[in-house]
């Protein structure tokens, strides 16, 4: 069986990390399926879903770190191409990527203790994403 939900976020962009954990429990219940996967994507170029310890200290050192990975004032030639300042969201996003999945069971998410499911919006500008999550399971 297979039932696909969506989920629609308001960021603030520049790496603005927003946990979803909840609406994605929320679309797995919706399905009544028992156990299987979820696969959690995010359509577009300048975003990407991954897990972290959602709380505040960590959010703050992952969003320092990807500024030095891929810093907003890098030159970059998307950015002198198109003029819209954005090159280094394009490259923080391909290198954590678009989507993950994660097993649940018994209805339930079987992630760690700590451990939430995450968009990143990496763009240069507060956008509207729509975050497509499918459950896949019996």
């Amino acid at each position: 069986m297979v039932h696909t939900g969506t989920i629609r976020i308001h960021s603030q962009g520049f790496s603005d990390i927003i946990d979803i954990t909840r609406q994605v429990q929320a679309i797995i219940t919706e399905s009544g399926i028992h156990a299987g996967i979820a696969s959690v994507f995010v359509p577009g170029s300048t975003a990407s879903v991954s897990t972290i310890e959602f709380e505040p200290a960590l959010v703050a050192d992952m969003q320092e770190q990807l500024e030095k990975f891929a810093s907003r004032t890098m030159k970059s030639r998307h950015s002198e191409t198109w003029g819209d300042d954005n090159g280094f969201s394009h490259i923080r996003a391909t290198f954590m990527g678009p989507g993950m999945t994660a097993p649940f069971s018994n209805g339930h998410l079987m992630l760690g203790t700590w451990q939430q499911i995450v968009v990143i919006d990496h763009d240069n500008r507060p956008r509207t994403r729509e975050i497509v999550v499918q459950v896949v399971g019996e």
